[in-house]
Order: C-alpha cells, then structure tokens, then sequence
C-alpha cells in the first residue's frame, strides 16, 4: 500500500470509493434513506472534483487502485475518511490515518478534529480522540446523527 497526494484524475474514483463505502454500511446502522441522502446515486463527478480542491486529500493505492482517501484540511478537520468495502478490515485506514497524523504534526497543528460517523466514532476513540457532542448533520434534507471528536496533538 502506498501513499498518494491526491490528483484530480482520481476524482471519478474517490467519488466512487465514498458512494460505495456508504452504500455497505449496515441498515441496522444507517438505515437505506439515510445512506441515499449521504451519497447519492449516482455520485455528482462534478461536485466531488470541486469540493476535493484546496484541501489536503492522500489516497490509499493498493494494486494501482484508490482503495481509501482521507482529507485534511489546514485548521486540523479530518474531512473525509473513507474506505473501499473491498478493501476494509485490511489496515487501510490505519495507514491513511497515521499518514495524515505525521502530516499534522510536521505541519505543528495544535489539534485534529473530526466529524465522525457511528460506525468510525470507535476508530477515533482507539487513537485518542475524545467526543465533544453528538450532532446531527444534514444531507439532502435528512439530518444524519455524527460525533464531533477531537484529539490535542500539542
């Protein structure tokens, strides 16, 4: 696995790894409206290529494909953090996370935050972040429960 800064070529894949991490989530976690509302389909190519630009976003590569992304925005907002279902369970958002980590710190960014999903509030938790308020956050007029959690890094 490798590394990469994101290029925009790789939108159309970045998009589609996030339709499809989200589309795998369990219904007995998001339920199918609330997964529609989050990433529909089919994904907007466009939007993505747009709201990708001026942030930090590393890909995940394993065999020549995007299997995860993870973007990091200047003031320390972990923005997105996604992994392909093929490719879950396998240490790939371990790694992206730990790449990100590093940046921060070479970059002297005094926090992380994050806006965490149910299903990656305990990932955050087992790398120190800590919840500061559960809040719902409005996707396509459904509102979609999250965690704010943060992590001081100095």
């Amino acid at each position: 696995m490798e590394i990469h800064i994101f290029q925009d070529e790789q939108a159309m894949e970045v998009a589609n790894v996030f339709h499809a991490a989200v589309h795998a989530i369990d219904p007995s976690i998001y339920s199918e409206e609330e997964k529609e509302a989050w990433a529909p389909t089919p994904p907007n190519y466009y939007e993505w290529g747009e709201r990708l630009k001026g942030t930090m976003v590393f890909t995940a590569i394993v065999d020549d494909t995007v299997a995860g992304f993870i973007a990091l925005e200047p003031n320390g907002h972990i923005d997105f953090m996604y992994t392909h279902p093929q490719y879950q369970n396998m240490g790939v958002a371990a790694y992206m996370y730990e790449y990100v980590l590093d940046v921060a710190q070479n970059l002297h960014i005094a926090r992380l935050t994050v806006d965490a999903s149910k299903i990656a509030k305990t990932f955050f938790e087992e790398r120190g972040f800590e919840l500061q308020e559960e809040k719902l956050i409005e996707r396509n007029g459904l509102s979609i429960l999250h965690y704010a959690m943060e992590k001081r890094l100095l």
